[in-house]
């Protein structure tokens, strides 16, 4: 494998991996602060990463507290290297932890989690904060920088890592196992961009110089690209489309 991208002094290279199918994920219920394991399944999405990343020279290793964002860093073999990070955990979903968006809105029509937030949970500007905070602790780092964490905070960490409002995050959905790097464009080191997006593991055989090797973008990581490269708009997203974590 070629050699990947390599971060510049005080310009991290993050390389977010949301954690394998759990029981809840299957379902679409949402999971923040329960605390439950990867599936069959879900063990053997993130051992397809093991190869790729395990070559990869980490100067950082960071993790959510839950069992599936560290089983995820253990099955791709870069649990010896890990540190636990607090603010990598999933949205604090409150009241409606375990509960799915249809079930959700039954009761409460429209309600979206990245406009309306979760009673005796995270509002919208909370978790704002929180990826804000841990952006600015990245930004203090240098090199390539591990994420395991979750869906819609991953979600989130990428609209505000481009300078995008919580509500937006809702274009940026995250499949379990899916690899998402994030970076500042090398020929504008000012600019931070999404260099790969919700990359399943057959999906990014080649890491180095990124946004050239996926070789199968989807309607979604095409559309990003003409945001990023040629000032297009991202489409609105189906109302019916799933809001739900995948823990």
């Amino acid at each position: 494998m070629a050699e990947p991208a390599k971060g510049t002094a005080m310009t991290p290279h993050l390389y977010f991996i949301r954690h394998g199918e759990t029981e809840w994920t299957f379902t679409g219920q949402h999971t923040s602060r329960t605390d439950i394991p990867l599936t069959a399944l879900g063990e053997d999405e993130v051992r397809e990463w093991g190869d790729r990343l395990c070559k990869i020279p980490f100067a950082h290793v960071l993790t959510s507290p839950s069992q599936r964002a560290q089983g995820t860093c253990e099955l791709v073999g870069l649990g010896k290297d890990a540190e636990i990070e607090p603010d990598l955990v999933e949205w604090d979903y409150g009241d409606y932890e375990g509960r799915t968006s249809v079930d959700i809105r039954q009761e409460r029509p429209g309600w979206n989690v990245f406009h309306d937030g979760c009673p005796n949970g995270e509002s919208p500007k909370e978790i704002a904060a929180r990826a804000d905070r841990l952006i600015a602790r990245l930004r203090t780092l240098e090199g390539n920088i591990a994420l395991f964490s979750h869906g819609q905070f991953g979600s989130v960490l990428a609209a505000r890592w481009i300078g995008l409002s919580v509500v937006e995050a809702r274009h940026f959905p995250l499949s379990t196992a899916s690899l998402s790097i994030l970076c500042n464009d090398p020929h504008h080191p000012a600019v931070p961009v999404l260099e790969l997006w919700n990359a399943a593991p057959h999906e990014a055989s080649r890491l180095a110089a990124v946004s050239r090797a996926v070789d199968h973008m989807s309607v979604r990581q095409r559309a990003l690209q003409r945001w990023e490269n040629e000032g297009g708009e991202i489409p609105t997203v189906a109302a019916s489309a799933p809001s739900t974590d995948g823990p």
